[in-house]
């Protein structure tokens, strides 16, 4: 599993952002996926999560209604999909995978998480 994360970048508060993470192997469907956000002197925190079949997902308090997880498997890819973006929002985020056996289980901790891709920078401007 080699996970490559892209779309951070510079976004105006209220405006929308998509991250992708897209996994070079062949294997994408057997992970579920996480999306982690750790901002400058805080802890690596968990946004949002997604089983191997999609069916499942979990998104935290702090972006529930603002954020989407979703995932292509036929894509190799899991996505997070970001509006209504506050400054608190401003952090790197990162995806992660870990081996799954059941197509509805996601996963809380980053101790679960067995790959992690490189983080991309999202920066909300006030």
């Amino acid at each position: 599993v080699q996970l490559q994360a892209s779309g951070g970048g510079l976004v105006e508060a209220g405006g929308s952002q998509r991250l992708s993470c897209t996994d070079s192997g062949p294997t994408f469907s057997s992970y579920a996926m996480g999306w982690f956000r750790q901002a400058p002197g805080k802890e690596r925190l968990l946004v949002a999560a997604i089983s191997r079949s999609g069916v499942g997902t979990y998104h935290s308090d702090s972006v529930k209604g603002r954020f989407t997880v979703s995932r292509d498997n036929a894509k190799s890819t899991v996505y997070l999909q970001m509006n209504s973006l506050k400054p608190e929002d401003t952090a790197v985020y990162y995806c992660a995978a870990k081996r799954a056996t059941s197509l509805s289980t996601y996963y809380y901790s980053p101790a679960h998480y067995e790959y992690w891709g490189q983080g991309t920078l999202v920066t909300v401007s006030s």
